[in-house]
């Protein structure tokens, strides 16, 4: 899996990224492409994840895993924080 397969969900307009999955996929042919968000976006790439399988994409793509996780950093005030993140993968039928 390359990286350009991988959608980071961010701030962007959500049909950015819906747009960016569906041509992930049509365009470049790609046989997966994963979705990822950290923190208060996780809600938002399973609405993306969602509307690219039921809607764009329907019965063409199908979610193959869900991956949860956790990742340690530092805030600008140096304080040790934990994030969530979540990677969904979306594959060709």
């Amino acid at each position: 899996m390359t990286e350009d397969n991988i959608v980071f969900v961010g701030n962007k307009p959500f049909m950015n990224y819906v747009t960016s999955v569906v041509m992930q996929f049509t365009t470049k042919s790609a046989p997966e492409v994963i979705v990822k968000a950290r923190g208060k976006f996780i809600s938002r790439a399973v609405d993306i994840a969602e509307v690219a399988v039921k809607r764009f994409l329907k019965d063409q793509i199908k979610v193959k895993n869900i991956a949860i996780d956790s990742e340690g950093f530092q805030n600008k005030e140096g304080k040790d924080v934990r994030v969530s993140i979540l990677e969904i993968t979306l594959q060709k039928i």
